[in-house]
């Protein structure tokens, strides 16, 4: 069975809510849509205070080409145009909506009729792209890249295969793992619209061999679509698989080089699972990005659970929904507790890449004391990028920038395997996550000049 070649870990998978279908979340009394919720430039408000918008109004256009649009989740009225405190930790602007009833945009497709290639032979790729540009549709694995751009390579770049990202290797997180049980059919169809897209004849669907379940619904699903070429591949239970580096690897034994290279560098489109149902769904169906699916979970938590979202809805709410704050909580994360980050406060709203919310208690969420590196080397082996991370983390704390860009600090995806590796409990991944920040701020400083 395929994996990456490089590092990796096995923390415990603690999939509490895997076994759980995907339940519809309650509307929000008051929805909260930061503008920020995508790389790139951030979206600009179209709408001001005491407008009327339904589900699926645009509230905010894309801010440039590296942007997607944000649309209202919600009927209602806008309250203000103002800042809130995201998963980020920092103020940013934001829409706030009073939510009034459910009253939809009539140009979405609400119908659960399956609509194909086949039914829709007239699309091109500039069709397609343009749908997914349209409709804010951006990365659902966390990264929020918007989709257009990524399926828009630059010149002399020949894709050779699209590959979905299934793997969902956070620990805790089944989000996609339901998704994939529930919507077969529409993340197919979505494979073959980003084939499509980029003209390409060969898709991939990679899914860690923990989701049996899902590896032979979609296997089986696929052969529905004979005259596409999709093959989904299992791979072996190793963390950070969902990284498109190292699911690159896994998948088709190629490896990116380090940046300025990209994935379609060496021939791949990547695309999360999410993504692709989300794709479906602004094509076939006419429907803006404006809700996803969350996984909320918790060894402490009283019913951990999967829930289709609507934007803008608290973490709070979900958090009721499942129980409510359970007594002995240490901490809330937003995302998993490889690469997600703790929260301020549960106020924060669900934005698209928002995946997962876990409630840590005390004893999980409670750091060992640092010691003193004792050089075993375990984060050098565990890191999937093949760096240094001691090294790195030493340059940073020692703000040596140079050396630090020297040693591709920038190459780091942030997974997390260092730290969880390291017997002497330093905060490696903290230290260069700072390192790393500060050196691509002094890159793009430089390449101002």
């Amino acid at each position: 069975m395929k994996t990456f070649r490089i590092g990796g870990v096995h923390p415990a998978e603690n999939k509490l809510s895997a076994a759980e279908p995907i339940k519809v979340a309650e509307l929000p009394k008051v929805a909260v849509f930061p503008m920020g919720q995508h790389i790139g430039a951030p979206a600009k408000p179209v709408v001001a205070k005491g407008d009327k918008v339904k589900v699926g109004t645009m509230i905010a256009e894309a801010g440039g080409f590296v942007s997607a649009p944000i649309y209202s989740s919600v009927s209602g009225t806008v309250l203000k145009v103002d800042t809130v405190v995201d998963a980020s930790g920092y103020a940013k602007p934001a829409v706030y909506i009073t939510v009034e009833g459910d009253e939809w945009e009539e140009s979405i497709d609400r119908s659960t009729e399956l609509v194909t290639l086949n039914d829709r032979p007239e699309l091109t790729s500039k069709d397609i792209i343009e749908k997914i540009k349209n409709a804010g549709v951006v990365g659902m694995g966390g990264a929020c890249f918007p989709t257009h751009v990524k399926l828009s390579p630059p010149p002399g770049s020949k894709p050779e295969w699209v590959i979905i990202n299934a793997v969902e290797c956070e620990p805790y997180l089944t989000a996609d793992h339901r998704l994939m049980l529930e919507h077969a059919d529409e993340i197919l169809v979505g494979v073959t619209l980003l084939m499509k897209a980029v003209n390409v004849n060969k898709g991939y669907i990679g899914i860690e061999n923990n989701k049996p379940d899902a590896i032979k619904l979609m296997t089986e699903r696929a052969k529905q679509f004979s005259q596409f070429d999709i093959e989904v591949v299992p791979l072996k239970v190793k963390y950070p698989q969902g990284g498109e580096k190292q699911l690159i690897d896994a998948v088709v034994g190629r490896q990116v080089p380090a940046p300025p290279a990209l994935p379609v560098s060496v021939g791949a489109i990547l695309q999360n699972v999410g993504t692709a149902y989300a794709v479906y769904e602004a094509v076939m169906k006419n429907k803006p990005l404006f809700e996803r699916i969350v996984t909320v979970t918790g060894k402490s938590l009283a019913h951990p659970s999967n829930f289709l979202v609507r934007m803008g809805t608290p973490m709070s709410q979900l958090i009721d929904a499942c129980g409510g704050l359970p007594e002995d909580t240490g901490k809330v994360i937003g995302g998993g507790p490889m690469m997600g980050k703790a929260l301020m406060n549960t106020e924060v709203p669900i934005c698209k890449g928002s995946s997962g919310v876990l409630i840590m208690n005390d004893k999980e969420a409670r750091r060992a004391e640092a010691q003193p590196c004792i050089r075993c080397a375990k984060c050098v082996g565990a890191c999937p990028m093949g760096l240094e991370p001691y090294l790195l983390s030493k340059l940073s704390a020692y703000a040596d920038w140079e050396r630090a860009e020297a040693e591709d600090i920038t190459s780091c995806i942030e997974c997390g395997s260092c730290s969880f590796t390291c017997p002497s409990h330093r905060p490696l991944l903290d230290q260069i996550r700072l390192g790393k920040a500060t050196v691509m701020g002094i890159i793009r400083s430089r390449n101002v000049k």
